[in-house]
């Protein structure tokens, strides 16, 4: 039970360390410092609730038990801190409205007053025996100490409640992001898993006033709970970031790697290949490639064959492709007649109108011209297609 104690103080540093520099940037965001408040408190709730923790502090201030009010107090603003949560992402960002300045100043001040009244019935308490694991179920039948377990678990119980109950009231909303909504799910079940912590205190303590034994479900489920719920909070947290960051990244690499076969062509064309940078970012690589491929298009833009384009997307349509895909097929047989022509006759004049050739679909549509190049059947069906079309045409 001790090594998982840190292990939940991890994921929660983690997930602390990844929007940090969000909050830090836009520290007027309230939800951002919601977020940022809440990340803080349950790492330090983790840190200060273990074992080794909890004997360091009681031998520094010389209190028996001090760390109790102290473990206590920061889940109760652990507590705030999830509700004021909920309030900054019900109403909005910006949101600076009556009603959200009061929920917030209701919150804060109910909550305060909960951390007032720990630290008050522990001063009235008479608690000498200092206990690491089961201060709750020992001290459960001792004057105000009792109040005190009693008041936060209540405290708790409440916030993780009402954290839980909106959370998943707003996963059943339409329009949101599919990562964002997998960040809900895991602080949905996270926040329920709090509930399991909440009924294994409260039983034990309950058994023990009633003269019962079952300290277990205190000192072993209950902390094994907290860990679960502390690891899904954050796995909640870092979803969304960690999701879509890596979707973007995913989707600059397939695009970079759907233009291969047009940059190959083009690499025949000039000679050349892209620039590179070991440390350069995707989108810096993606542009390169871009750049590369249109300034190569740019060189043989004065072999396109106009004719050869106009019957070719005649033929691409005669054999059943869609507009779109027709046109990018058109592209790929234009550019491929155009590079075999720059091969054979540097210095040929195109067929193009007077006014040029006409490169604004291909400069435009590299992607689609790309993968176009990766179905050579079908370069090929329309390639023949638009000969017979051209053999037709001169009979």
């Amino acid at each position: 039970m001790y090594i998982s104690f840190w292990i939940p103080t991890v994921i929660l540093t983690a997930a602390l360390a990844i929007k940090l520099p969000s909050i830090v940037k836009m520290w007027r965001d309230p939800l951002l410092r919601a977020v940022g408040g809440l990340l803080l408190f349950a790492c330090a709730v983790f840190v200060f609730a273990a074992p080794d923790t909890i004997a360091w502090t009681n031998r520094v201030t010389g209190v028996p038990n001090i760390s109790a009010p102290w473990v206590y107090s920061l889940l109760t603003a652990l507590c705030a801190s999830w509700l004021l949560l909920i309030i900054a992402w019900r109403n909005g960002l910006s949101d600076g409205s009556t009603a959200t300045r009061r929920a917030t100043r209701w919150v804060v001040s109910v909550y305060a007053g909960v951390v007032a009244a720990l630290w008050g019935l522990f001063a009235l308490a008479d608690a000498p025996v200092e206990r690491l694991r089961d201060l709750d179920t020992y001290y459960a039948t001792t004057p105000f100490m009792r109040e005190m377990i009693l008041l936060y678990l209540l405290a708790h119980t409440v916030a993780c409640a009402v954290t839980a109950r909106l959370i998943w009231n707003w996963i059943r909303t339409d329009g949101l992001d599919a990562w964002l909504r997998w960040g809900l799910r895991f602080l949905g079940v996270g926040y329920a898993t709090n509930l399991l912590f909440d009924a294994s205190k409260l039983t034990a303590v309950v058994a023990r006033w009633t003269g019962h034994d079952l300290d277990w479900l205190s000192t072993d489920l209950a902390p094994s709970a907290a860990c679960v719920s502390a690891s899904l909070v954050a796995v909640g947290f870092i979803i969304p970031h960690a999701g879509q960051y890596l979707h973007e990244r995913w989707r600059i690499r397939l695009h970079r790697l759907r233009l291969r076969p047009l940059y190959l062509l083009m690499r025949s064309v000039t000679g050349g290949r892209e620039p590179f940078a070991l440390r350069g970012t995707g989108e810096l690589r993606l542009i390169r490639r871009e750049t590369f491929i249109r300034d190569g298009l740019l060189q043989v833009s004065r072999h396109l064959d106009e004719d050869l384009r106009g019957r070719s997307y005649e033929a691409a349509l005669a054999l059943g492709f869609p507009p779109a895909r027709a046109e990018a097929l058109t592209a790929a047989v234009t550019i491929l007649d155009a590079v075999d022509t720059r091969k054979r006759s540097p210095e040929a004049e195109s067929t193009a109108s007077p006014s040029g050739p006409d490169t604004a679909y291909l400069l435009r549509e590299i992607q689609a011209v790309s993968r176009a190049l990766r179905h050579p059947d079908d370069i090929k069906a329309v390639r023949a297609r638009a000969a017979a079309l051209a053999e037709k045409a001169r009979a």
